[in-house]
């Protein structure tokens, strides 16, 4: 087991390099192509962040350990909620991250809370899924891609008009001036990063198997806990450095678009599964993690559009309340599993 766990930290610090040259290469990109922070935070760098978990994920199922994988990746959103939490209470400008400021976010977070909510009508039916599917697709996988296309391009357009409004309010302010990378350079340090990522993950997914199988914890709670938190290290890394960089945007762009995107990752998943639906073969305790990701998303969402001036550290309820929220349900996802 010791190997196992070299082998899983070994992982995590391979990410987390990883994931700081990714973020500086994605606020290059927002500048350098116009599209803006919160739009690349809420897509493309959600996206890439979020490929451990797709790697480690089919990883997983390939090995016979669906629980494993569909663990992973909603536990990933807890995890990724608990970061943005833990950064805004420590963060010295307090309101920025989960208020008003960001309050545009709020449009990726539902469109992770639809998504959530349809995994766990999806774990509930269970055997009562029809069993006719498209290439593996049964109908709540195929409601999960097109819910996602939708959001994305509601997110899309949203973002479009608020950048053509700040064009006519501020146009001075759109775009820094002398950008610190090239167009190409950006984009050849964010394909590296990317790909480093993605190789990593697989061995993770070995690891935490093993872990898994030795410590007796079941693949259930291992795959959201330890897994989870492991491939949210791109998403810890990536915020952690866009706010020490100032891109809010890009932070919690970030976190919201990668449970979004998590979500996206049940369509491989399934189709790697093959004939049986993919939902049917999950343990039922998987629909209280998809209730606690509900839950503390909506936690969030509040906190982002609620409007005060002056925030009290340790009194508001919403990032604190995110964190013994997610704390609670790990605590209740154990005793369960």
């Amino acid at each position: 087991m010791s190997f196992s766990v070299i082998q899983f930290v070994f992982c995590g610090l391979v990410t987390v390099v990883a994931g700081v040259v990714l973020t500086r290469c994605a606020d290059a990109l927002a500048d350098l192509t116009g599209f803006g922070r919160l739009l690349i935070g809420s897509v493309l760098l959600a996206a890439t962040t979020s490929l451990p978990e797709l790697t480690v994920d089919i990883s997983a199922v390939r090995m016979g350990l669906p629980d494993l994988a569909v663990g992973d990746l909603l536990g990933s959103g807890l995890f990724n909620l608990l970061i943005l939490a833990v950064i805004d209470i420590q963060h010295a400008s307090s309101g920025r991250m989960l208020s008003r400021a960001s309050a545009a976010h709020a449009l990726s977070a539902v469109v992770s809370i639809a998504l959530t909510a349809v995994v766990a009508i999806g774990i509930l039916l269970g055997d009562k899924i029809p069993r006719w599917n498209l290439w593996g697709l049964d109908p709540v996988i195929l409601a999960i891609l097109l819910l996602y296309s939708l959001g994305v391009r509601l997110i899309f357009y949203d973002q479009r008009v608020a950048a053509q409004s700040q064009v006519q309010s501020s146009p001075e302010v759109l775009m820094p001036a002398g950008p610190r990378m090239t167009l190409p350079g950006a984009i050849i340090g964010f394909a590296f990063a990317a790909i480093v990522i993605l190789l990593s993950g697989p061995y993770m997914a070995d690891a935490a198997a093993r872990i898994a199988h030795d410590s007796g914890l079941g693949a259930t709670f291992v795959g959201s806990t330890l897994v989870a938190f492991s491939t949210s290290l791109p998403e810890l890394v990536a915020s952690l450095t866009a706010v020490r960089m100032g891109a809010f945007d890009l932070a919690v762009g970030n976190v919201f678009g990668s449970n979004a995107f998590n979500i996206l990752l049940l369509v491989p998943l399934a189709l790697i599964h093959g004939e049986e639906p993919l939902l049917a073969a999950l343990a039922p305790s998987h629909a209280l993690t998809c209730l606690a990701l509900i839950v503390v998303s909506c936690i969030a969402v509040a906190g982002q559009l609620y409007q005060v001036e002056r925030r009290l550290r340790l009194v508001e309820p919403d990032a604190l309340a995110v964190i013994l929220l997610v704390l609670g349900f790990l605590w209740l996802l154990y005793m369960t599993g």
